[in-house]
């Protein structure tokens, strides 16, 4: 199959909806980006990529970062998770403090804001403090895409915590629910920082092997997760991992997949690729307009989608 052309053909399709959508002026430091972008790249299990667009440019990945949480909090807590967090789809937007409230402090999946924020804590638990998650998020994302230089933007998470009242309150209600298990403020400063790290399309594509491949990386050979626990982490991305919108993605993309706000969308197709699309200008739900059709486009074409 030749990618390459398909990548082609799939830029050219989607160049008159790059200015369609808004980006996340909710975010300051994410209102001036430049929403007439568009980046996409596949990465096979030999390491070979295949790219078009702005796929060098670097990106806040944001809520792209809940599925390395995730992972990670999977690998060290095993079933002892779902005790605090669910794994259903919530039907609402990802930082509905009602649906919280109605169900006594425990987010539906980890993939809204107040569970990955719970998540967050876990993380924080288990490295001992704030300083050591952060650091050993950025280790692990590091790690997979195979790129010691990504980080996180500072003026990005500042300006996140700046303006994070929401996501402050959703933390709060959590520990009046005793649900969350570190100070307030430095669980919601950490999640922040994993949500401002910066990445470009090739990288995530390459950091999302080890789940195309049953929770081993095809490329170094280690084992990042169990095939059991693997399986879990794509199916909570296919059923929840576009908030509001999970069920449309699944209906028209049909690939396991999360998106950010910062206009990134990563794809897993099983036994074969890690896929990222971006482009930051959103749709109603905060997903990728461009992005999300950009991978409509590439299951239709090649008929990769799970289904």
């Amino acid at each position: 199959m030749d990618y390459q052309l398909i990548l082609n053909e799939i830029a050219e399709e989607i160049m008159s909806l790059q200015d369609k959508g808004k980006v996340a002026n909710y975010i300051p430091a994410l209102e001036n980006v430049n929403p007439e972008q568009f980046g996409m790249s596949l990465t096979l299990f030999d390491g070979t990529q295949y790219n078009v667009g702005d796929f060098n440019t670097l990106f806040s990945i944001q809520s792209i970062s809940k599925v390395f949480t995730f992972t990670l909090a999977l690998k060290f807590y095993s079933t002892d998770l779902y005790k605090r967090i669910g794994r259903e789809p919530s039907g609402n937007p990802f930082n509905s403090l009602v649906q919280l409230e109605y169900e006594h402090g425990v987010p539906r999946n980890p993939f809204i804001n107040a569970g990955a924020i719970n998540v967050t804590d876990t993380l924080i638990s288990y490295y001992g403090n704030s300083t050591n998650a952060s650091k050993e998020i950025i280790h692990f994302i590091q790690d997979i895409a195979g790129q010691p230089s990504i980080t996180h933007n500072e003026i990005v998470s500042t300006s996140e915590m700046d303006h994070g009242f929401r996501n402050m309150a959703l933390a709060n209600l959590m520990k009046s629910f005793n649900n969350l298990d570190n100070e307030v403020h430095d669980v919601v400063e950490t999640y922040f920082q994993h949500c401002a790290i910066e990445m470009n399309t090739k990288m995530l594509s390459r950091a999302m092997l080890f789940l195309s491949n049953h929770g081993m990386d095809p490329i170094s050979g280690v084992e990042y997760l169990s095939e059991q626990q693997a399986k879990r982490v794509n199916a909570v991305m296919l059923t929840c991992g576009h908030y509001d919108a999970s069920g449309d993605f699944a209906f028209h993309v049909g690939l396991p997949g999360k998106s950010g706000v910062g206009g990134g969308i990563v794809a897993v197709v099983p036994k074969k690729m890690g896929i990222c699309v971006w482009s930051p200008g959103l749709n109603a739900q905060g997903n990728s307009l461009a992005g999300t059709l950009a991978l409509e486009l590439f299951t239709s074409k090649t008929g990769m989608s799970i289904f």
